[in-house]
């Protein structure tokens, strides 16, 4: 309680008579309302029970008075008779029973008929002898108001006797009923007293303010205290003009005498601006007037509140030094909003010469009329800067208000003398500031007319800003001011240097970025196939688009023709996740090892599981160099056409789907098995077969050709299938038609394509010949080649032919097992294969001169061009080619 007194206290101002007042009446007003409250609601609760009991007792005795009732408990069955009668009677009654039993108390009705048959809870002896029994008891339905009445016969014997009750919670509830009637008279009772309160204790505080005459007697000295040690002028004026208040700090401002409280403010001998101001009574905000070469802030409201005394307060600051130190943060600012815009648009992109102009366009208007920057040679081409040739600088750019100053235009090379600004400052890496060229102070010993011409075209100040980076000078900017007026100053070198220490780092990176690119691109041009080998199969037409300049650089993607045994051509596309030189180098180990697969003339589904085993292990390689970042996976799409069964075996890794145009240009995908990209390892590659007609295109890309951040991918892959859709062209025509539909600008990743159309070897070009697994059958192979070889125009090779025949087929039969096969392939050169159904491959050795034999297999690879082995579904297909004087 007392610290509810305190609460009140405070938030009243009880510390003044009319407070505590105000708190007292209160106080007495809650606990006459308390109590009243208590009393009725305890009524209420007496009320709700006496009806309770009237109730009960009236529809008891009812019940029992009925002619009926007595009648049912004399006859055989009174549950049958009475239990609906009860029932209609509880429900017009609104009570909660009607119970009607025997004279032991045994019940015939009860709301729950499972309670009928049981022994009545309560008292009844008094009703038994006639009397009437009303009490409070619970029963089967809770605590209950209840009321028994004997049932008697016109003689006076109780035949049985009838109960009814009403339960407490409904009591309680009738009681509920009427609370809320209560709270609410409560409510209006406080608030119409708490009202009167407050009202008589408003005009008390009124006529005494809150306080008492201690507190006003500190409230003044404080007052007064506070009013002279400000260090802000205070001045009160009343409603006609006249002061009525002045501290010694407004007296002090405005050179006011001792005695001029009540004088009119117009009389004050103020200047004529702060007098109109002070005397005017409007209300402004830090207004500046000038008063006895003082810069016042003046700030002025009228006191203008009901029942207020009236007039006008002013007050007074001195901002005299505040309005210089804010001109200097002013200026502040603009500097530092300019180098924050600078770092926004100065080095927005990995270019050299752009970054230079970016600097220039965005000097101009803001700090200089012109501006010029030059650099080294080296460093436009992406080399460190090079001490030697650092008096030779090439102009880059020059931009400024007009176009027809007598300026040195870009792309000139320029030799700078070493007395000149622009030499001196790259010679010593220092600001060098010219403030006045009209004086004609050395600066124009590089060109003298030149030099005469620039200050007749008005320019007259200059700052030459060497660019630095990592310690190394990149070139020199030069800032010229002409329609300017003010030169440039001392100050103005600070924020020259931050100009060009920015320009100089994102110069700096550019030139980095443009040597990795160039070292890259370098690398990557060599990597890839400068000219497709010569091969009878397909015709092949490519394309190779690098990525445009950005923060990715050259790709990893690749392609390549490999011409196979058998007249057999291989082609491939790959592409290496990344960019950049590691990407490029990637590409080419995948490349070479793509050749050195192909050798082996192994399936394009084994062939790309040989490959991901060795992006696994150069994965595990770099893993160990924390210097070099880790391959995440490649792409490859393996692919092996046949012109004499004109089928292509397909198999791809991770890579898109080639697309087929036939001859009549229904361009589609042949359905080639996906697999996992490069470098997951242990997971399987399936291939695909297509045979396809003469004439048929061939389409391998990367994905670079169609991916595109506005549409889904297989939107891309419609798009390029529709533009090659078109029968009759040639390789040429279809690489164009796809580049025109698909890269319309630059790229924004690596493009690879390759189109290859195919052609046949047909029977005039090929022959073959099951040989039986005898030994003299080996003599009639050897006829029927040398016979072709005569239809063929070949005799000149049908020696060398007969040997190579005699050693491989000899050798099938003895050391293989059947069928034999022999096939002769008229192409760039004369292939021969001998086929058998071992997997054994033979092996080539030098005989001693005491062997027998072992000099064979030694002679075919002494008169054969090329040889080698190479394994099928159902053995072995040992081949030779000799080089052909005629092609076809």
């Amino acid at each position: 309680m007392h610290q509810l007194l305190r609460r009140m206290r405070s938030w009243y101002g009880i510390r003044s008579v009319a407070g505590q007042m105000f708190l007292l009446q209160v106080g007495v007003v809650l606990v006459l309302v308390a109590t009243a409250v208590a009393v009725l609601l305890l009524q209420s609760r007496a009320d709700a029970d006496r009806e309770a009991r009237n109730r009960t007792l009236a529809v008891a005795a009812a019940v029992a008075s009925d002619p009926t009732v007595r009648q049912a408990l004399t006859g055989t069955n009174p549950t049958a008779a009475l239990q609906q009668l009860a029932e209609e009677t509880r429900r017009r009654s609104h009570v909660d029973f009607v119970v009607v039993m025997s004279p032991t108390g045994i019940r015939y009705t009860h709301p729950n008929p499972a309670q009928i048959g049981r022994r009545y809870i309560g008292s009844i002896a008094a009703a038994q002898q006639g009397g009437i029994v009303t009490e409070t008891t619970t029963g089967t339905l809770g605590p209950s108001v209840r009321t028994v009445v004997p049932v008697t016969t016109p003689e006076g014997k109780v035949v049985g006797l009838v109960s009814a009750g009403i339960t407490v919670s409904q009591v309680s509830a009738a009681a509920g009923r009427q609370a809320p009637l209560v709270l609410a008279g409560t409510g209006l009772a406080i608030a119409a007293a708490t009202g009167g309160t407050a009202l008589i204790g408003r005009r008390l505080r009124r006529q005494t303010h809150g306080l008492g005459p201690v507190q006003m007697t500190r409230m003044y000295e404080h007052h007064d205290a506070v009013l002279h040690a400000v260090r802000e002028g205070v001045l009160i004026v009343d409603p006609q003009g006249s002061l009525l208040l002045v501290n010694d700090e407004a007296r002090r401002l405005l050179g006011l005498a001792a005695d001029v409280d009540g004088l009119p403010v117009t009389e004050l001998g103020i200047t004529p601006g702060a007098g109109r101001l002070l005397a005017s009574g409007r209300a402004t905000t830090d207004e500046v007037v000038e008063v006895d070469g003082r810069l016042l802030a003046v700030s002025q409201r009228p006191m203008d509140q009901p029942h207020g005394p009236g007039g006008w307060v002013a007050t007074l600051r001195d901002t005299t030094e505040l309005s210089a130190l804010m001109g200097r943060i002013e200026v502040v600012q603009e500097r530092l909003k300019l180098l924050y815009d600078a770092g926004l648009r100065i080095g927005t992109t990995l270019d050299v010469r752009h970054t230079a102009e970016e600097l220039a366009e965005f000097a101009v208007p803001r700090f200089a009329d012109y501006v010029t920057v030059d650099l080294t040679d080296d460093v436009l081409r992406g080399e460190e800067p090079d001490e030697v040739s650092a008096a030779q600088l090439r102009r880059v750019t020059l931009h400024g208000i007009r176009k027809d100053v007598p300026l040195y235009p870009p792309g000139a090379l320029i030799h700078f003398d070493p007395t000149t600004p622009q030499g001196e400052g790259f010679g010593s890496g220092r600001m060098v500031l010219e403030a006045d060229m009209t004086a004609f102070s050395g600066w124009q010993a590089q060109d003298p007319e030149r030099a005469r011409q620039l200050v007749a075209h008005g320019i007259h100040s200059m700052i030459a800003a060497p660019l630095r980076a990592r310690g190394a000078i990149l070139g020199v900017a030069t800032f010229w001011r002409s329609k300017e007026p003010t030169s440039f100053t001392w100050e103005d070198l600070s924020l020259a240097e931050e100009l060009v220490a920015r320009a100089g780092i994102s110069i700096d990176n550019a030139r980095r970025f443009t040597r990795e690119r160039t070292m890259a691109v370098t690398l990557q041009r060599s990597l890839l196939p400068h000219a497709l080998p010569e091969q009878n199969a397909v015709d092949v037409a490519h394309r190779y688009l690098p990525a445009g300049a950005g923060p990715g650089g050259v790709g990893g993607d690749w392609f390549d023709v490999i011409p196979l045994p058998g007249a057999r051509v291989a082609i491939v596309v790959g592409d290496v996740v990344g960019h950049g030189l590691h990407a490029a180098a990637t590409m080419g180990q995948l490349r070479t090892a793509v050749h050195n697969l192909s050798t082996l003339d192994l399936p394009p589904d084994e062939l790309l599981w040989h490959l991901d085993e060795l992006v696994t292990r150069l994965d595990q390689d770099r893993d160990g160099d924390a210097g070099s970042p880790t391959l995440t996976g490649a792409t490859c799409l393996y692919a092996v056409y046949d012109p004499v069964s004109r089928l292509c075996t397909m198999a791809r890794a991770g890579h898109l789907e080639p697309i087929v145009v036939p001859p009549d240009g229904r361009a589609h995908l042949p359905g080639v098995p996906a697999g996992p990209p490069l470098g997951l390892g242990g997971m399987p590659y399936e291939k695909g077969e297509v045979e396809l007609p003469e004439g048929s295109g061939i389409v391998l890309f990367t994905d670079g050709l169609i991916e595109d951040r506005r549409q889904d991918i297989d939107e891309g892959i419609e798009r390029l299938r529709r533009a090659l859709a078109v029968p009759g062209r040639t390789p040429e025509q279809m690489c164009r038609a796809a580049i025109d539909a698909m890269v319309p600008g630059a790229p924004r990743d690596d493009v690879a394509l390759i189109v290859a159309r195919t052609r046949v070897l047909d029977d005039k070009h090929t022959a073959s010949w099951t040989v039986p697994s005898e030994p003299s059958a080996v003599a009639g192979v050897r006829a029927a080649a040398t016979e072709l070889l005569r239809d063929w125009g070949l005799e000149e090779e049908a020696f060398t032919l007969e040997l190579i025949l005699s050693e491989l087929v000899t050798n099938a039969i003895r050391h293989a097992t059947g069928p034999v096969g022999v096939r002769l392939i008229r192409d760039r050169s004369l292939i021969c294969e001998v086929s058998d159904g071992s997997s054994v491959s033979p092996h080539l050795r030098r005989a001693t001169t005491m062997d027998e034999g072992g000099r064979g297999l030694f002679l075919v690879a002494q008169f054969a061009d090329r040889w080698g082995t190479r394994y099928t579904a159902d053995g072995k297909v040992i081949w030779t080619e000799q080089r052909l004087c005629t092609q076809l």
